[in-house]
């Protein structure tokens, strides 16, 4: 792969990290609004935040485990992947 081709990878990556990262900020305010008008519904939703957390951390452990992931880029994009599925979800869910 050439130079060139290596850094429009990694402003790619750097890309969908923002976003991801812009999204995850949203769908915090989204679930900070839920807890704060309390009730059951906060309730669920903060035990949902410990459960999701726990369970995307341990389906990019079992990914990474796998063997398939063989460079730095391939585990960033892995991560990307598994943490974007789970913000989009509660993004949509949330609105």
């Amino acid at each position: 792969m050439s130079y060139r081709n290596q850094t429009a990878d990694w402003s790619r990556l750097m890309f969908d990290a923002s976003r991801l990262w812009a999204e995850a900020g949203a769908v915090m305010t989204l679930r900070y609004w839920r807890v704060m008008a309390g009730g059951a519904a906060a309730a669920h939703e903060l035990e949902r935040m410990v459960t999701e957390k726990v369970e995307a951390g341990a389906e990019l452990a079992r990914a990474l485990a796998g063997g398939t992931v063989r460079s730095p880029e391939a585990a960033t994009r892995k991560a990307l992947s598994v943490y974007g599925r789970h913000v989009r979800g509660n993004r949509r869910r949330l609105r």
